[in-house]
């Protein structure tokens, strides 16, 4: 399973995005596998596809809601709730000396697929700071 970091649920919905055809590509190669969303991907999504700094054409919060609610509903894609020990891996992530502030979102989401058992799949190369963590970093 993949939890697709908001990165990469933006890349697949615009097609103006930079990464819309790496995001396309990665999709495609993928079918057989199971995506996810957790709470707070699902939340950086509806947040970034209605803001004119995210996206090229802004959509309305119904329309966010109703290309989330399309998403959902393929049956390759899954919510996840978040997994039991999820908090201890997040303190793990975060208590390192060197752990950047900019990197709370990040670390929540590597300490949920540590959790969880998935695999992160980005653009966002940061996601290789964190040990252990199952990480396909997309890049051009």
């Amino acid at each position: 399973m993949d939890l697709l970091d908001v990165n990469l649920w933006l890349a697949l919905v615009d097609k103006r995005h930079v990464h819309h055809p790496l995001a396309q590509e990665y999709w495609s190669q993928n079918g057989a596998i199971q995506f996810a969303f957790c709470r707070i991907t699902m939340l950086g999504f509806l947040r970034l596809t209605t803001s004119p700094k995210a996206v090229a054409k802004p959509k309305t919060n119904a329309e966010a809601w109703a290309i989330y609610q399309e998403l959902r509903a393929l049956p390759n894609i899954q919510f996840l709730a978040e997994p039991a020990g999820l908090e201890i891996h997040l303190q793990s992530l975060t208590t390192q000396t060197a752990f950047p502030h900019r990197l709370w979102t990040d670390a929540y989401l590597a300490a949920f697929a540590l959790a969880g058992g998935c695999r992160i799949a980005s653009f966002d190369a940061d996601f290789a700071r964190f040990p252990g963590l199952n990480f396909l970093h997309l890049s051009t």
